[in-house]
């Protein structure tokens, strides 16, 4: 079955409207992590769900140079003007064996229920003693259980042990209540890297008082 773009519908809004508001500075900590465990360097780094692009510009002044990889046409509209692109469904890369010096994927895996096949995808395709970073939302501290409407304190209502996919959201200005998002569990998370044959070399956290991002770096040996 073909996987469904749902970020497609709101390409526009994301553009347009979204990413105005939240792309000011680095307020949870996106750019700093991804500088620190990816950091600087030379050759293809592959950015798996890449959206509209926008981490590209950073790629290349660490030295990379940026492809691009994304299930949504909507949203490689916009992409192809930042970078060379590639439409695709993350759990099949169109991508040679052990090719790639470096892959990062940057606030999406919420967005790929598949996301375990998508790190394995991602261990096939990176060369020997290749990086991965993996940026994404906190899966202690942001879901659909928790309540992050007061920005002093996080509310953790039962459901992070579920692993769900849900559009139930604290606000109404943001992703997940217009798409939806996939919950894994921190240790169910983790144990999909170990599980592509990758080892945890590095860990970060953004955003505060309560961190809103994890980010992690993985080799493969």
């Amino acid at each position: 079955m073909t996987p469904v773009a749902a970020y497609d519908e709101i390409a526009d809004w994301y553009e347009h409207d979204f990413l105005p508001t939240t792309g000011a500075g680095d307020p949870i900590g996106i750019r700093r992590q991804l500088a620190e465990l990816l950091g600087p360097g030379q050759g293809l780094c592959l950015e798996v769900g890449c959206g509209t692009g926008v981490h590209a510009a950073q790629l290349r002044e660490l030295g990379w140079s940026p492809v691009g990889a994304d299930l949504s046409a909507g949203m490689l509209a916009y992409a192809k003007q930042r970078l060379p692109i590639v439409r695709a469904d993350a759990t099949r890369l169109p991508v040679r064996d052990a090719s790639v010096p470096a892959v990062v994927a940057m606030m999406v895996h919420t967005d790929m229920p598949g996301y375990p096949q998508v790190l394995r995808e991602i261990g096939r395709v990176l060369r020997p003693d290749g990086t991965f970073v993996h940026v994404g939302v906190h899966p202690a501290f942001c879901g659909g259980f928790a309540d992050r409407s007061d920005p002093r304190a996080v509310v953790i209502r039962p459901g992070y042990l579920d692993g769900h996919w849900t559009k139930d959201s604290w606000t109404t200005q943001g992703v997940r209540n217009r798409v939806g998002a996939s919950h894994f569990p921190l240790p169910v998370l983790l144990q999909a890297v170990l599980d592509a044959g990758l080892t945890l070399t590095g860990f970060a956290e953004g955003g505060g008082p309560t961190p809103t991002t994890l980010a992690f770096r993985a080799t493969k040996a």
